[in-house]
C-alpha cells in the first residue's frame, strides 16, 4: 500500500478536494495527507497551492474586500474532512465523511462587519464574495496591498498518525471492544450506542495587516452510552473523551474507564432519589461541574456582550466579584485539549487568558473588534464554526484555579445540601446572568457525609450571585475531557472545561419530594 505525502497531497489542491468527497471507508488507498503536523511537513507556499492561491491573488481579493472603505478584512481558507462511524445493538450500523472546503471573507468598519464566503476558490468568484462583504462600508477604497509575512506559532497537539492514515478497519475493533466491555461489567445493561469520530483541518489566514497564518488541527472523540434496567426502570447514562488527539489518545486503560463510568453511573441511578426543593448549601464536583462555570460565568465574560453593554459584568471590571481565592482562566494553551487551538481564527496567538484573579474581574475574551473597543490587546479567543462564518468572542479551555481547601473538609461543612457531579444541559440568559441547568447525578450530602444519590433536579441561580457566593475552593482542580461543544450566535465550536471542588453557599434547588 503507498500513500502520498502531505505535501503532495497540499499541491493536488482541488483534485485533492474531489478525491477526499469519497468517504474514507470505500477508499482501497486512502490519504496520507496529514501525515505529520504542516509545520513540519508542509510549508506556506505548499497551502498556497492547496488553496489554489499565490499573493497577488490573496492581494487583488483585499482590493476588492477594501474598494469601499473598509477599515480591515481577513481571508479564512479552510479544508475540513470529517469522518463518523457508529455502533448501535452490537453492530456497526452508520458511517459517514463530510467535507468542507473554501474561505470566508470579513470587511470591518469601525465596529460593523461584512462578511461572505465561497466553496468556488477562483479569482473571480473570491473577489465577488468580498465585494459583497465590501458593502458594510461606503467610502474612499483602503490602502489594499500590504507586505505579507508569516508568523509562525506554537504547536500544542502534535499527533503520531494522522487520521486519514487509519481506515475503518482500524477504528471499528474499538468500538467493538468497548461495546464488549461495558455490556460484560453489568447484566442490567440492555442496550449501548457508541459513537467514534475524527478530523483533520487545514487552515490558511490572511488580513489586511499582511499577517500569515495556517495551522493543521486534528480532533477526535469516543462518545458512548447505555440503558440498563432493573425491575422494570430503565436508566441511561452517556460519556465521552477526546481532544486534539490520535488513535494512540484510546489505550485499552482509558477505553476501560470510559466504560465503567458509562455503566456504573447509570446502575447508580436506580438508587437516587429527588430531594425537596428548596434553597440550599451546592458542592459542585470537580471536573464536569465547570459546565455551570462556563455557561453562568464564562460566557458573560465574552467580549462582544460587555461592548454591547448586555453583560451584568459590563461594568465591573478591575472590581472585586467573588472571594480573593478565586481565579477563573480560558486557556487556548492546554495540550491535546479539545478546547486548544495553536491560533484563533483571526490568526492571533492563542494564551492563557486570567479572566477573575485574587476575586478581581481582570479582562474578558477578546477578537479583533473588542479588543480595539477596549483599546488592548486581542486574547485569541476569536473562534468561527467554519469559513462560512465570522468569528466571535469565544471560549476555549474555562476552568477555575485550585483553592486553598480539601475537599473532605468542604464536604464536612454542609449541613443539608446537594452535591452535583454531572450535567447534562441547561439554559442561560447571558445579559442578567440567571440559568437553570439540570443535573443528571448527584449527591445529598447530610451533617457533613455524602449520603444518597439524587437525580431529576435543577439548580437556579444568576451567575454573577453565585460567584460572590463561592465560600470554599478546594484544591483538587480536575479537567474533563468529555465531548462539550458550544453554541453561540448559531456556531458551535469544540471546547473544554474544568472545575476543583466548589462550595457555594446557596442555590435554588428544584425537585420534587422522594
Amino acid at each position: 500500500m503507498s500513500f502520498i505525502t502531505r505535501r503532495d497531497f497540499l499541491k493536488t489542491g482541488a483534485m485533492a478536494v474531489a478525491y477526499t468527497g469519497i468517504p474514507l471507508f470505500f477508499r482501497a488507498n486512502p490519504l496520507a495527507a496529514f501525515a505529520t503536523p504542516p509545520e513540519n511537513g508542509a510549508g506556506l507556499s505548499d497551502y498556497y497551492d492547496h488553496f489554489g492561491v499565490d499573493e497577488n491573488i490573496i492581494g487583488e481579493v483585499i482590493g476588492a474586500a477594501l474598494e469601499k472603505g473598509g477599515d480591515y478584512c481577513d481571508l479564512y481558507f479552510q479544508h475540513r474532512l470529517y469522518n463518523s462511524i457508529a455502533l448501535e445493538d452490537n453492530a456497526v450500523n452508520r458511517a459517514h465523511t463530510t467535507v468542507d472546503y473554501g474561505v470566508g471573507i470579513r470587511v470591518i468598519k469601525n465596529d460593523r462587519t461584512g462578511f461572505s464566503f465561497t466553496e468556488e476558490l477562483t479569482p473571480k468568484s473570491m473577489k465577488l464574495a468580498a465585494r459583497t462583504a465590501a458593502n458594510i462600508a461606503d467610502g474612499p477604497a483602503a490602502p489594499s496591498r500590504p507586505d505579507f509575512s508569516y508568523h509562525s506559532h506554537s504547536d500544542y497537539y502534535p499527533i503520531e498518525t494522522p487520521w486519514e492514515e487509519i481506515k475503518i478497519d482500524k477504528k471499528i475493533p474499538y468500538l467493538q471492544q468497548l461495546n464488549e466491555k461495558m455490556r460484560s461489567l453489568d447484566s442490567r445493561v440492555i442496550k449501548t450506542r457508541l459513537n467514534f469520530s475524527d478530523q483533520s483541518c487545514y487552515i490558511l489566514q490572511v488580513n489586511s495587516d499582511g499577517r500569515v497564518v495556517f495551522d493543521y488541527r486534528p480532533l477526535s472523540l469516543m462518545r458512548v452510552s447505555c440503558n440498563v434496567e432493573q425491575k422494570g426502570v430503565v436508566e441511561q447514562n452517556s460519556e465521552a473523551s477526546g481532544g486534539r488527539v490520535g488513535i494512540d489518545y484510546y489505550s485499552p486503560e482509558r477505553l476501560d474507564r470510559l466504560a465503567r463510568e458509562t455503566v456504573d453511573r447509570a446502575i447508580l441511578l436506580f438508587d437516587a432519589v429527588k430531594p425537596e426543593p428548596g434553597e440550599m448549601e451546592v458542592i459542585l464536583s470537580a471536573g464536569s461541574s465547570g459546565i455551570l462555570l462556563h455557561e453562568a460565568i464564562g460566557h458573560p465574560l465574552e467580549a462582544d456582550f460587555n461592548r454591547k453593554n448586555t453583560s451584568i459584568f459590563a461594568d465591573k471590571m478591575n472590581q472585586p466579584v467573588a472571594e480573593k481565592f478565586v481565579s477563573i482562566v480560558d486557556d487556548g494553551t492546554q495540550p491535546h485539549f479539545r478546547g486548544a487551538i495553536n491560533v484563533d481564527d483571526e490568526g492571533n496567538d492563542t494564551e492563557k487568558t486570567y479572566l477573575v484573579t485574587d476575586g478581581i474581574l481582570t479582562s474578558y475574551m477578546h477578537d479583533h473588534i473588542s479588543a480595539k473597543h477596549y483599546g488592548v490587546a486581542p486574547t485569541g479567543s476569536g473562534r468561527r464554526e467554519s469559513f462560512r462564518f465570522a468569528p466571535q468572542p469565544r471560549m476555549r479551555s474555562t476552568y477555575m484555579l485550585p483553592g486553598p481547601h480539601k475537599r473532605e473538609e468542604i464536604i464536612g461543612s454542609v449541613k443539608k445540601g446537594i452535591m452535583a457531579e454531572s450535567f447534562t444541559n441547561g439554559e442561560v440568559h447571558i445579559g442578567p446572568g440567571d440559568f437553570t441547568f439540570y443535573v443528571k447525578i448527584g449527591y445529598l450530602i447530610e451533617d457533613g457525609k455524602v449520603t444518597r444519590p439524587v437525580k431529576d433536579i435543577n439548580l437556579i441561580g444568576n451567575g454573577p450571585e453565585v460567584l460572590s457566593k463561592v465560600v470554599m475552593v478546594g484544591d483538587d482542580l480536575e479537567y474533563t475531557r468529555g465531548g462539550w461543544t458550544c453554541g453561540k450566535g448559531g456556531q458551535s465550536v469544540p471546547v473544554s472545561m474544568g472545575l476543583p471542588t466548589v462550595k457555594v453557599a446557596s442555590i435554588t434547588v428544584g425537585g420534587s419530594n422522594s
